[in-house]
């Protein structure tokens, strides 16, 4: 009888470890989110100048939400200046880029912010719950929400010219 049970312990790792390669062959920045078409998660947080900042009151306008942190290297600091760059080309059209820090000191995110001229509004994320919301698994993430608050699209990793003003382009195009 115990002959047949020393060879479960090594048939019972065989799925296991098949499960791992399986999992080990896939990228992150190609699973779908299970997010995209869905009202993207409410959140009210405090921008580093103490304002107060709502998903909400951005209703009507296309949002850009970008997760972001300032140890995040080299990708947040690619595309900072992209970010910059673009929500100052689209905020006269309705667009508005919201950063949000996640799992950073106070100091490193304010000059992180003040390194790259960032005058797109940024908030902290004190205790991870807008990135658990938007499930979040690494920096740096964005999230593209149309004008009714849904997201339509995810970005992982760093967003380059050619993503947000696709992105955003489309969104614009749309009804309001």
């Amino acid at each position: 009888m115990t002959r047949g049970w020393r060879w479960l312990i090594p048939l019972s790792v065989i799925p296991v470890l098949a499960l791992l390669a399986y999992g080990f062959r896939l990228n992150p920045r190609e699973v779908a989110s299970p997010l995209v078409g869905r009202a993207a998660a409410p959140f009210t947080l405090a921008t580093f100048e103490g304002q107060p900042l709502s998903l909400e009151a951005q209703r009507g306008k296309v949002v850009v939400v970008n997760f972001w942190a300032s140890w995040c290297y080299p990708a947040c600091y690619e595309e900072a200046p992209v970010l910059e760059r673009n929500w100052r080309a689209y905020r006269d059209r309705g667009v508005v880029v919201i950063g949000i820090d996640i799992q950073d000191t106070v100091e490193a995110a304010r000059k992180f912010i003040g390194d790259f001229s960032l005058t797109f509004p940024n908030a902290r994320d004190p205790d991870g719950k807008v990135s658990v919301d938007y499930g979040v698994y690494g920096v740096p993430e964005t999230f593209f929400v149309d004008r009714r608050g849904r997201i339509r699209a995810k970005h992982v990793g760093a967003v380059t010219d050619e993503v947000f003003r696709g992105q955003v382009e489309r969104l614009l195009a749309e009804p309001a």
